[in-house]
């Protein structure tokens, strides 16, 4: 009976779909807006003579979170005023 390594070692066919092969072909994904750029620098502490010195970070425009977050509600239709909820005090019969 074959080893498992045997059958690890074959080649893929140029038709194959499998998750490996797929992946190979994917293309490359665009940077996240996340990822500093090369502008952006994160804060450091160095000793110079004898003296500690700290570097405050910086972070471009670019990557500056805004002040507010974004609006994710929308108005889709505006009905005009809410109508006011009124219990009905007296029972009532259904007319067939």
């Amino acid at each position: 009976m074959p080893s498992l390594n045997s059958y690890q070692r074959l080649p893929h066919a140029e038709t194959c779909d499998c998750s490996v092969c797929w992946s190979r072909r994917a293309p490359e994904p665009e940077r996240s807006p996340s990822i500093p750029c090369d502008q952006c620098r994160p804060a450091s502490v160095a000793k110079v003579d004898g003296i500690w010195k700290a570097t405050p970070a910086f972070t471009c425009a670019k990557h500056t979170p805004p002040r507010r977050p974004p609006q994710y509600w929308n108005v889709i239709y505006d009905s005009g005023n809410p109508t006011p909820f009124v219990p009905i005090r007296k029972p009532f019969e259904l007319e067939s």
